[in-house]
């Protein structure tokens, strides 16, 4: 059973979904009916819309986008090829107000030259902003975003405020 909730958001209606051993699936901005979206991300599944069940990623959410939040302490139910699994792991150390670029993740997973693999990784992580793929820029610019580049351009732009706050605020 996948339980799941619809979370409004700054940047839109964000759809989560978790499994019992994790969050499965994040995706915004979200439109039209969340059963049969989801029903086109997961197979094979139920699906029953919880609230409750989500509680914990709706606080973390809410954390993130009021600036009190650099990083997300979520279960994950990830599921993709070991290559995607390994891309999605080294998106996580990217930091808070950071970015990388397609080329340094290639590195960092082992397949230097492989950038155009990284964005397609990138572009099927199923938990965009818990997994921080809009912190992934091309080499000659912002490069692209399955939320559209407007999103991205704001979730850069909230983390610059909030570390360039937190810089000040430390010193």
């Amino acid at each position: 059973m996948i339980r799941y909730d619809e979370i409004e958001s700054p940047i839109g209606r964000i759809l989560a979904a978790v499994s019992e051993h994790g969050l499965r699936v994040m995706h915004f901005p979200h439109r039209g009916s969340a059963p049969a979206y989801l029903a086109t991300l997961i197979e094979g599944e139920r699906f029953e819309r919880s609230a409750e069940s989500l509680a914990g990623v709706r606080g973390q959410l809410d954390e993130y986008f009021a600036g009190r939040r650099t990083s997300f302490d979520l279960p994950l139910d990830l599921r993709g090829t070991d290559f995607q699994r390994r891309v999605w792991k080294a998106l996580s150390t990217i930091p808070y107000g950071a970015t990388a670029s397609y080329g340094d993740i290639a590195r960092q997973v082992g397949r230097p030259g492989g950038a155009r693999a990284v964005g397609q990784a990138n572009n099927r992580n199923p938990v965009g902003l818990v997994v921080p793929c809009h912190r992934v820029v091309a080499s000659n610019g912002i490069g692209g975003y399955g939320s559209g580049l407007a999103i991205k351009e704001k979730l850069l732009a909230l983390e610059s405020r909030a570390s360039l706050k937190a810089s000040a605020v430390s010193r």
